[in-house]
C-alpha cells in the first residue's frame, strides 16, 4: 500500500517487491479530502502527484491496483477501498510505510484486523531522525527545545561543521534573517510553476465532479507533481533564490506569494525529493558559487532541525496530542478564513494567497493567520484544522505541532486534562506564546498602508484589531504568564495598564469578538 504523502520510489514498502507475486494498491478516496474540507489545490497535487507515480511503477514492471476518484465502484474510503482489494487479491498480508496521521494508522489498523489479514507497518526512513533516535534525545531532557535538538543533527549528520565547530562560529543566525523590504518592495526572481499536463488536468476534471465543494481556487494551479519537476524546482531555488532567502524570510509584501521561499515544502512532504537531497543541493551551490552563510545556515536549519524536530514531537507526544487547548480557548474561526472578505488588509492579502495558491510562507501562517486567532481566542483545533484543510504542503504530522503546539501555544497538559500516563506540563514546541500586535506586521510588510483600521490605535472603531485582540490576551492571560522568564519585559507594559484601561480593551475585544463570529472564548 502507498499513500498519498509516499510517493518515494526508495521506500521501504517498496524496496523487496516482487513484481511476480506482489501488488501495490494506490487509491484517491473523497473521504481524505472531506475529513477536514481540502483546498481544491490540496486535493490535485496529491492526486495528480499519485497518477503520475503510480504510473512511474507501471513504467518499471510492477503491477499496481489504481482506484481513481471517479471510479464507479470506489467506495470512497480508505476501509472500503482496502476491503475490496483483499476480496479480490487474498493477499497473505498488508505491508504499508507509517502513516503521517494518527487518524489514517488507527484506521488501517482496524480495518486490517477486521478483514483477518496482518498489516506490517515498515518505519519511514525518508526522515532524517528515526523514532527511536528522536525518543533518546527526548528522554534527555525535562523540556523539548528545538535549538538543542538542532545543534544536535548538525553534529550528528555533519553538516556545516568543522573540526567539531558550526562553520562561522555560531549555530544560528536568525538574527540576521529579519530585514524587511523599505518601501520599494521585494526585486525577487520570478518561481518556477509548471503548466498542467494532461493526468493533471484529468485529475482537475474529477475532482470538480466528484468533490465540486471544496474551498479555494484552481486557476494557478502550477505545483511541482513528479519527481522531475521536484528536482527542476529545488534546482531554481538554490541557483536563484537561496542567496536572499534568509534576510526576508520573514518579510511580506502585497501581491506578493512567493519571494525568496522554495515552494519545497510540497514535493518534500510528497516525498517526491528527500531532505538529504535538499541539503546536498544547497551545499553543492555554495561549494560552486559561496551563499551567504545567513541564508545557507537559515535553510538547513529549516530542512534538518525544525522538519526533524516537527514530526518527532508529533509521534512523541502522541494521539492525545490534537486534544490539547492549554490557553483554554474556545472560539469560534471568522468565516473570512474560507472566503478572505475582511476589511483588515493583512488578512485579506494573506487569506487571499491561500485562496489562490494553497499557499503562503512562514510568516503570514505564523504572525498573520495563526497570530490572530491566538490572541482573539479562536479553539486551537478550529485553526488547526484550517491549517491542514488550506494548504497544499499540508499532513497532519507537520500541521498540527506546527499550528497547535508553535503557533496557539496549546499543547501544554493543564491539570484539569492531567493523567497518569500525561501529567500536567507547560507547552512542548514552544517556550512562548508568538503573539503580537499589528506593529509587527506593520514593521515586516506594507499590509498596514492601505489598510482601513489604524495600526496605531489600540482601541476604537478604527483601532488595528490585532492591537485590540494582543492586549486583551496578555490581559486575560497574565496569571499564566506571570513565571515564563521570555514574558517578563511584556508583561510588566500589561502591570502599567490603568484600571480604566484593561476595561476598555477588554470591552472593546469581547464586542469585536461577537463581530466577527468568534464569540465567547470561555475558560479565561
Amino acid at each position: 500500500m502507498v499513500l498519498g504523502d509516499q510517493l518515494d520510489p526508495a521506500s521501504a514498502v517498496l524496496r523487496d517487491i516482487d513484481a511476480a507475486r506482489d501488488v501495490v494498491l494506490m487509491m484517491e478516496v473523497a473521504a481524505e479530502s472531506r475529513h477536514v474540507p481540502s483546498h481544491v489545490q490540496r486535493t490535485v497535487v496529491f492526486l495528480s502527484a499519485m497518477r503520475h507515480f503510480a504510473g512511474e511503477l507501471v513504467a518499471k514492471g510492477l503491477r499496481v491496483r489504481y482506484v481513481s476518484l471517479a471510479d464507479a465502484a470506489n467506495t470512497q474510503t480508505f476501509e472500503g477501498e482496502l476491503s475490496r482489494a483483499v476480496r479480490d487479491l487474498k493477499p497473505e498480508a498488508i505491508v504499508v510505510l507509517e502513516p503521517g496521521e494518527h487518524r489514517v494508522r488507527v484506521a488501517l489498523q482496524e480495518a486490517a484486523d477486521g478483514l483477518g489479514v496482518p498489516l506490517e507497518v515498515r518505519a519511514d526512513e525518508h526522515f532524517l531522525t528515526p523514532r527511536e533516535v528522536f525518543a533518546a534525545h527526548a528522554s534527555s531532557r525535562k523540556s523539548l527545545i528545538m535549538e538543542f535538538f538542532y545543534r544536535e543533527q548538525r553534529k550528528r549528520l555533519d553538516v556545516l561543521m568543522e573540526r567539531g565547530k558550526p562553520v562561522g562560529g555560531d549555530w544560528n543566525f536568525d538574527k540576521e534573517n529579519r530585514e524587511s523590504f523599505g518601501r520599494d518592495g521585494p526585486h525577487a526572481p520570478a518561481v518556477l510553476r509548471f503548466e498542467p499536463d494532461a493526468i493533471t488536468c484529468g485529475v482537475m476534471e474529477d475532482v470538480r465532479r466528484v468533490l465540486p465543494e471544496l474551498p479555494g481556487r484552481i486557476e494557478s494551479f502550477g505545483w511541482a507533481v513528479t519527481r522531475a519537476q521536484a528536482l527542476e524546482s529545488l534546482q531554481d531555488f538554490v541557483e536563484h533564490r537561496l542567496d536572499d532567502f534568509g534576510p526576508y524570510e520573514d518579510a511580506m509584501w502585497t501581491g506578493q506569494t512567493w519571494l525568496y521561499h522554495s515552494q519545497l515544502s510540497v514535493p518534500l512532504n510528497l516525498k517526491l525529493i528527500s531532505p538529504r537531497e535538499c541539503v546536498e543541493a544547497a551545499l553543492a551551490r555554495h561549494a560552486r558559487r559561496p551563499v551567504p552563510l545567513a541564508s545557507l545556515e537559515g535553510f538547513v536549519r529549516q530542512i534538518i532541525g525544525w522538519r526533524e524536530f516537527i514530526r518527532g514531537v508529533y509521534f512523541h507526544e502522541g494521539p492525545s496530542y490534537e486534544t490539547r487547548n492549554y490557553l483554554e480557548e474556545h472560539g469560534m474561526l471568522p468565516s473570512f478564513y474560507w472566503d478572505g472578505k475582511t476589511e483588515m488588509k493583512c488578512l485579506r492579502e494573506c487569506v487571499g494567497q491561500v485562496l489562490d495558491h494553497a499557499y503562503t510562507h512562514h510568516i503570514p501562517r505564523l504572525m498573520v493567520l495563526a497570530n490572530f486567532a491566538l490572541i482573539s481566542g479562536v479553539h486551537p483545533k478550529k485553526i488547526s484544522d484550517w491549517f491542514l484543510a488550506m494548504f497544499a504542503d499540508a499532513v497532519d504530522w507537520v500541521t498540527l505541532p506546527n499550528t497547535l503546539g508553535m503557533a496557539m501555544h496549546a499543547d501544554g497538559v493543564t491539570a484539569e486534562q492531567a493523567t497518569k500516563k500525561q501529567p500536567s506540563k507547560g507547552p512542548v514546541v514552544g517556550t512562548k506564546p508568538y503573539a503580537a500586535s499589528g506593529k509587527y506586521i506593520s514593521r515586516m510588510s506594507n499590509y498596514c498602508r492601505h489598510c482601513a483600521f489604524d495600526v496605531e490605535k489600540r482601541t476604537g472603531d478604527d483601532a488595528c484589531p490585532f492591537n485590540t485582540f494582543y492586549w486583551d490576551f496578555l490581559i486575560r492571560n497574565k496569571d499564566r504568564f506571570k513565571g515564563n522568564q521570555r514574558m517578563v519585559m511584556v508583561m510588566k507594559n500589561v502591570e502599567r495598564l490603568s484600571r480604566p484601561d484593561v476595561v476598555e480593551i477588554t470591552v472593546s475585544a469581547k464586542k469585536l469578538r461577537e463581530k466577527l463570529g468568534i464569540g465567547a472564548i470561555g475558560g479565561t
